[in-house]
């Protein structure tokens, strides 16, 4: 990480340094939404059956990426802290168990996916018309598990060298090839009418399993190019060195992680129970709810792209020691986050039916999405504080409390509430989405009181003193 990025001498240096490393992860957590828009966009042409396909098996997506986005997270603060402490070695070797990570992630996932997928849209509840293609699109997406744990993974041992650049272009390579694979693979051969020329243009007509086809290439190439370049990272010094396993640092990693690992499994099982009680509202819910959670996406581009640069900042400055950097750059970038998606929020509550519009024709999908984007709307800022303290504390390799804070937030707020909503008041989509909302400003408030209190940079070896406003000179 440049030198001169970590020691700025003045507020607006520190700005530019937050924005230098954080803006290519927002760039590429846009192209990733552009790709979700464009493919859910082309299937939902297809129609709200094939909406609903896709979106039943989305929350299992979110719990299979779990374990590796948490081990990621993990190898990212044991490599960002040892490069603050300017220990290069213990960085390498951190870097080395990122790889025996991703082989046995890849391993055991890829098989336990593939098992469950035809069995899988039955147990979520779905409606048997959809449940061959949900069932066949969640088993090829799965497939090529290895290559999805190298993109995820790799991409984060990247980023906690500072090197944010280079994971942004292979994920847009990834995103262009799906697109253009999705538009070839899902339609069918037609012939485009430009004025008096007729241009012929092939398509496999594959519907469902051509957006899945797409999704798995792109993980394979993507995967590929992500540990290519992690190899021939020069921080990293892996070039004719052997990925040997080490106890102590593998042992820290997962440390690290494991918390995280809990707290987004309880969190996605938390959303496959989510969805199954919103499959009892009947297909047109499920194909709103599944679109809306598509497109709402695209107003956390900001929080979910600085997440990465809280998580690398404060990894460094808590290896160097530097308390009041790491203080100063996880406020700025928080309140960074909250004005950029608290401007978003702005639109998503004023245009809901344009959103929505995108991805759907059916004026019903349409209409109830629209409802339930402008209740999410309102939490947006609040949300992001959630995305960049939850960074903060992977950072420094604070992941316990994180952990207690979803679990209630998740099941005893969003779940308990649900299922009153559904299977006892038998309310509809937007009470549902209430409840999210309420799940969403619990951790909000858990996360900031625990920031503000300080008893987190205990372990670190730092100053445990409650956060107060700096004194006026």
């Amino acid at each position: 990480m440049n030198s001169s990025i970590l020691n700025p001498s003045k507020k607006e240096n520190m700005i530019r340094a937050i924005i230098a490393l954080a803006w290519p992860t927002v760039m590429d957590q846009a192209l990733q939404t552009i790709v979700q828009y464009a493919d859910t966009a082309q299937v939902g042409a297809i129609g709200a059956n094939a909406s609903a396909s896709v979106g039943l098996t989305t929350t299992m997506m979110w719990l299979v990426n779990a374990p590796m986005f948490a081990l990621s997270m993990g190898v990212l603060s044991c490599i960002s802290r040892a490069l603050g402490a300017k220990d290069s070695q213990r960085a390498q070797i951190a870097a080395m168990q990122s790889g025996l990570i991703v082989l046995c992630l890849g391993v055991i996932l890829g098989v336990l996916t593939l098992s469950i997928s035809p069995v899988l849209p039955k147990w979520l509840g779905a409606d048997p018309e959809i449940r061959r293609d949900a069932s066949v699109y969640f088993g090829i997406v799965c497939a090529p598990m290895i290559f999805r744990a190298s993109s995820i993974i790799f991409g984060a041992v990247l980023r906690a060298t500072g090197n944010t650049k280079t994971p942004m272009l292979i994920n847009t390579v990834m995103n262009f090839l799906n697109i253009t694979l999705n538009f070839l693979l899902i339609n069918p051969s037609k012939v485009w009418n430009l004025g008096p020329v007729a241009i012929p243009m092939w398509g496999a007509g594959w519907g469902v399993t051509g957006a899945a086809v797409a999704t798995a290439i792109s993980y394979v190439v993507g995967g590929t190019l992500m540990a290519v370049f992690t190899y021939r990272n020069p921080k990293l010094g892996l070039r004719g060195n052997r990925f040997t396993y080490h106890k102590e640092i593998m042992s820290q990693c997962i440390h690290i992680g494991m918390p995280i690992a809990a707290e987004r499994v309880t969190a996605c099982l938390g959303q496959v129970v989510f969805t199954a009680l919103i499959a009892q509202l009947g297909t047109i819910s499920i194909a709103a709810h599944s679109i809306a959670i598509t497109a709402e996406q695209a107003f956390y581009i900001p929080g979910y792209g600085m997440q990465a640069a809280a998580a690398t900042f404060s990894g460094h400055f808590a290896g160097a020691k530097e308390e009041r950097k790491l203080m100063q750059y996880s406020r700025a970038i928080t309140a960074m986050a909250m004005v950029l998606m608290g401007l978003l929020s702005i639109f998503l509550f004023c245009f809901p039916k344009n959103v929505m519009g995108i991805f759907s024709r059916d004026p019903e999908v349409i209409a109830l999405g629209a409802k339930v984007l402008r209740i999410v709307a309102v939490s947006e800022p609040f949300f992001a504080v959630v995305i960049i303290m939850e960074g903060i504390f992977n950072g420094v390799g604070d992941t316990k409390m994180p952990f207690v804070f979803s679990l209630i937030s998740m099941w005893g707020v969003r779940i308990v509430f649900t299922y009153g909503c559904v299977s006892i008041f038998h309310l509809g989509l937007t009470a549902v989405w209430c409840c999210m909302v309420a799940d969403n400003m619990t951790r909000f408030v858990l996360l900031v009181t625990r920031y503000l209190r300080g008893n987190w940079k205990a372990h670190l070896g730092l100053p445990t003193v409650k956060c107060a406003p700096p004194r006026k000179r």
